[in-house]
C-alpha cells in the first residue's frame, strides 16, 4: 500500500455512494430480505452475481415506480442476461461501530462478494492493493467523461465506474441575498463580505455547516489553478515527488476557514458535531442561514433540500477562478478473483450502459458519467451543471496523488474545528505526505 493512504483516510464516514438515495438507506439499518435477496442453492443451472452496497433489494412484487433508478438498472441487467443479482448489504446494527467503508475493504480483501459500490478513499485504497479488477475493457468505458476516468484510475487501470458523478456547491438562498443587495459570490473575498452583510443585518451565523464537507472550500481554493491551469500532470508530479508540498496548495484554504470560524460566520462547535444535512437543514429551509453545503443529489430530494419556499441555486465553492465545483468520484468496482467474475463484468457492462445511465439519469436528474447521457437539471443546479458540463471542476479525490485527499483533509478540517491551529494541520499535512515518499 502506498503511503499516505488509508491509514486513515478509510474512517471518515460521510457516505457519498450513490447520491442521496443511498446516502440516506445508509444509515437507516435497513435490513436485507434473504427470502427475496438470496438464489435457490437447490437450483445448480441458476446464474448468480453477489453486490455488496448499503441498500437491499426491493420486493419482487412490489410496484416498479418504487424502486430506486440504481435497481431498475439491475433489473435491466437480470432480464438481459438471465441471472440474479444477490443484494448483500450493510447495516449499522449489523457492522456495530465499523463504517461501510472499513466493512468494504474486509470483505474486498476475502473476496467474500464479486462486485460492490465503493467511496473514492476506498477505490484509491484498494486499487493500490491490486485487490480490484481493470474495467477499461468494458463496453461502457469507452464513454466515460475524464474526470472520471481520472478519478478511479488507480496504477494505469480504471478500477471502478459510477452511476452519477458526485459534484458538491453551495447551496444558496437567492431571495436573502438580493434582500441584502448581494450577488452571489465567486471568489473568497466576496464570500467573505456577503457573511459580513448578513451578520451586519441580524444574520448571526451566515453558514450553515456539518463535520463532512467543509474541506470543500480547501479543495476549491488549493487546487484551482491545478486542475484549470493547463498543467495538472505536471504539478501532481511535483507533488508525488515531494518538489512542492501539499501544506503549501492547502494553506489558503485553511486560513479561509479559520477567518470563518473567527469571525462567527460558522459555528465550529455545531460544525464538528453535526451530521450532514441532519445539523443545518432545518435553519436554511427556514431562511435562518442563507449558505449551507451539499452535493448535487441533495438539491432534488425532499429529505433534503428539493422543496425549499425561495429561490434557491447552488454553484461552486469560492476560489480565484470564480464558482468551482468539487466532484468526487464513487464507483461499481469488482474484487479481483470475483467467484462469478465473468458474469460481474457482463453485468456492469448493461448497468453502465449509456440505456441504463439515460434511465439513471432521467430518475435522479444527477450528472451522468457518460458524455453520451444528458439531462435536464432544475433551474436551482443550472450554475453548478454549466461549470461541470464546462470542464471546470476540481477533484476532492484522485489516485494519481500519493496521499489521499478526500479523508485526510476531512479529518484535518475536524481538527481545526476542534481547536487545532492552521500551522498544526499543515505539520500533519506534511507529515502525511513525507510518509508517502518514504520508500
Amino acid at each position: 500500500m502506498k503511503k499516505g493512504v488509508g491509514k486513515k483516510s478509510h474512517k471518515w464516514r460521510c457516505f457519498l455512494i450513490a447520491g442521496a438515495v443511498i446516502l440516506a438507506l445508509a444509515g437507516c439499518g435497513q435490513k436485507e430480505d434473504e427470502s427475496i435477496n438470496l438464489a435457490d442453492s437447490t437450483n445448480e443451472e441458476k446464474r448468480v452475481v453477489n453486490l455488496f452496497c448499503p441498500i437491499g433489494k426491493s420486493d419482487p412484487n412490489a410496484d416498479n415506480v418504487s424502486k430506486t433508478a440504481q435497481e431498475k438498472t439491475v433489473l435491466m441487467a437480470e432480464k438481459k442476461l438471465g441471472l440474479t443479482v444477490n443484494y448483500r448489504t450493510y447495516t449499522a446494527d449489523d457492522y456495530q461501530d465499523k463504517t461501510y467503508d472499513d466493512v468494504v475493504m474486509d470483505r474486498v480483501r476475502n473476496k467474500m462478494d464479486d462486485f460492490y459500490l465503493l467511496n473514492p478513499d476506498v477505490i484509491q485504497v484498494l486499487g493500490t492493493e491490486g485487490l480490484l479488477v481493470d474495467l477499461s475493457g468494458l463496453d461502457a468505458a469507452e464513454n466515460l467523461r475524464e474526470v472520471v476516468k481520472t478519478g478511479a484510475t488507480v496504477d494505469g487501470k480504471l478500477v471502478a465506474i459510477p452511476q452519477e458523478v458526485v459534484a458538491h456547491g453551495l447551496f444558496l438562498n437567492e431571495d436573502l441575498f438580493k434582500e441584502y443587495g448581494l450577488s452571489l459570490p465567486e471568489s473568497p473575498e466576496e464570500f467573505l463580505e456577503c457573511c459580513r452583510v448578513f451578520q451586519k443585518n441580524g444574520i448571526e451565523t451566515p453558514i450553515g455547516a456539518n463535520r463532512w464537507w467543509l474541506e470543500n472550500f480547501v479543495f476549491a481554493q488549493a487546487y484551482a489553478d491545478l486542475y484549470n491551469g493547463g498543467h495538472t500532470t505536471e504539478e501532481i508530479a511535483a507533488l508525488n515527488s515531494g518538489e512542492r508540498k501539499y501544506s503549501d496548495y492547502m494553506r489558503p484554504g485553511f486560513e479561509f476557514l479559520q477567518e470563518l470560524i473567527d469571525k462567527g460566520y460558522l459555528d465550529a462547535q455545531k460544525a464538528y458535531e453535526s451530521e450532514a444535512i441532519e445539523g443545518e437543514r432545518e435553519d436554511f429551509l427556514a431562511q435562518k442561514t442563507p449558505v449551507v453545503m451539499a452535493y448535487w443529489g441533495a438539491a432534488n430530494a425532499d429529505t433534503a433540500y428539493g422543496s425549499p419556499d425561495f429561490n434557491m441555486k447552488v454553484t461552486g465553492f469560492p476560489s480565484d477562478r470564480g464558482p468551482m465545483p468539487v466532484v468526487t468520484i464513487t464507483g461499481y468496482g469488482i474484487v479481483a478473483g470475483a467467484e462469478h467474475l465473468e458474469d460481474a463484468m457482463k453485468t456492469l457492462d448493461v448497468i453502465l450502459s449509456d440505456e441504463a445511465l439515460q434511465l439513471y439519469a432521467d430518475n435522479n436528474q444527477v450528472i451522468s458519467p457518460s458524455k453520451n447521457v444528458t439531462v435536464d437539471c432544475i433551474d436551482a443546479l443550472k450554475p453548478l451543471n454549466d461549470r461541470v458540463n464546462e470542464g471546470v471542476y476540481v477533484l476532492g479525490s484522485n489516485p494519481n496523488m500519493n496521499v489521499e485527499q478526500w479523508g485526510n483533509v476531512c479529518l484535518l478540517v475536524r481538527e481545526l474545528l476542534n481547536g487545532a491551529s492552521v500551522d498544526e494541520c499543515m505539520q500533519k499535512l506534511d507529515q502525511l505526505q513525507e510518509e508517502a515518499l518514504r520508500p
